[in-house]
């Protein structure tokens, strides 16, 4: 059961794919934005492409838990992605996902210019890594 994680940005969406047990997840790529329609249409080959079941993607919150207007432009997205690629489409809590993905990175001893280029699917992973735990511990 391969999921796709995605971490939405303005100008980037960094995917991340899960093993078939769906127990680990693991940076896949980066796709630099050439706006919503060439985005999902994407993001839909790449679900073929690794044969996924569901595509989990982050939902920007406030640190006291609000949304924002980030979350209803993700929501939107959402809402595209699923009609275009007649997949589920849930959405994960991605608070502080990018600054862990940053630490990840810095602890790897990465250069700047290295995380830069992988931080986006390294906070994608880490995304559906979180829903990957939420739904092992459900049993």
């Amino acid at each position: 059961m391969v999921r796709i994680g995605l971490d939405l940005g303005e100008s980037r969406i960094g995917v991340a794919v899960s093993d078939e047990l769906g127990i680990a997840a693991m940076p896949h790529t980066v796709i630099e934005s050439r706006g919503w329609e060439k985005d999902i249409t994407r993001i839909g080959e790449l679900a073929k492409e690794v044969g996924a079941c569901e595509i989990v993607v982050g939902m920007p919150r406030n640190m006291d838990g609000s949304y924002g207007p980030s979350a209803q432009r993700a929501r939107d997205f959402c809402g595209r992605l699923q009609d275009a690629v007649n997949l589920p489409v849930v959405t994960w809590d991605e608070r502080l996902s990018t600054v862990e993905a940053s630490k990840v990175l810095i602890e790897a001893d990465l250069s700047r210019r290295r995380r830069r280029e992988v931080v986006d699917k390294t906070a994608a992973a880490i995304i559906l890594q979180g829903y990957l735990d939420w739904l092992g511990a459900r049993g």
